[in-house]
């Protein structure tokens, strides 16, 4: 049964929903949620991330640090805390990402954008829509890095977005205010897209629905789906060290009354 609480704040969101959804029978155009770029970010981890290897679009998020060895200037505040060593990889994947954040701040800068359009947003039935991600956005925290990664590893120049198409939603449950679903779509990656499935949930949240969701590629199919440079790879993923790269997102979806 739902707490008062829950209750209260998962009502509030679908009565702020349902009002812009199709009526049954009507011909009413789908319900638009648009991303809040200043409340949303994306992230990147591999595993194992050897103490430096992860990545945001949002630094200035105060529960997150950037990993040994950062440049300077950085203020760590009450997120401060050493990441536990990881140099073998293959532990506990609910830690990824390393530093979540435990609430949706507007104080990121708007590097992903995006909407989903949904015909029914009760069910959660006929959703499709897009995420796309600044890739020059992501952030690791030392200037060497981030130009290294940005310059020889994502080329940013050349694919300066990564974008995720969401063709459906299945799988759809819902346990008190929580949703979760499966994202299938297309991923968009350097120049390259691949078939992708994304587990997804959301919940009511800073005046709208708060959706997380983060998927794994295996760290050699970067170069061998992805067409990463080798060079630029070579002693994480040719020799072996690491495993995965995770990408996801920590996004608050509104209604776009504007659009409907």
């Amino acid at each position: 049964m739902l707490s008062m609480a829950s209750s209260l704040r998962w009502s509030g969101a679908l009565v702020l929903l349902t009002s812009l959804a199709p009526m049954e029978g009507g011909a009413q155009a789908p319900t638009r949620l648009t991303i809040d770029s200043k409340s949303s970010l994306a992230w990147w981890q591999v595993s194992p991330h050897l103490g430096h290897l992860w990545a945001t679009t949002c630094p200035e998020e105060p529960t997150w640090r950037p990993g040994e060895g950062h440049g300077v200037g950085w203020i760590l505040g009450a997120g401060f805390r050493s990441p536990q060593q990881d140099y073998h990889g293959g532990g506990d994947t609910t830690a990824i990402p390393l530093y979540p954040r435990f609430i949706p701040l507007p104080v990121c800068a708007e590097a992903v954008m995006g909407e989903v359009l949904a015909a029914d947003t009760v069910r959660w039935r006929d959703v499709r829509g897009e995420v796309v991600v600044k890739a020059e956005g992501l952030v690791m925290g030392e200037a060497r890095r981030d130009a290294f990664a940005r310059e020889e590893v994502m080329q940013t120049r050349l694919h300066p977005d990564i974008r995720f198409t969401i063709d459906s939603l299945v799988g759809v449950t819902r346990q008190a205010d929580t949703v979760r679903g499966t994202a299938v779509g297309v991923f968009h990656f350097h120049g390259v897209s691949t078939p992708m499935q994304v587990p997804v949930r959301a919940w009511p949240e800073a005046g709208g629905l708060r959706a997380l969701g983060k998927f794994r590629v295996p760290a050699y199919k970067l170069i061998e789906e992805f067409g990463l440079s080798k060079f630029a790879l070579d002693l994480g993923v040719k020799a072996g060290v690491w495993r995965d790269f995770y990408m996801g997102i920590d996004v608050v979806l509104r209604p776009d009354t504007a659009g409907n």
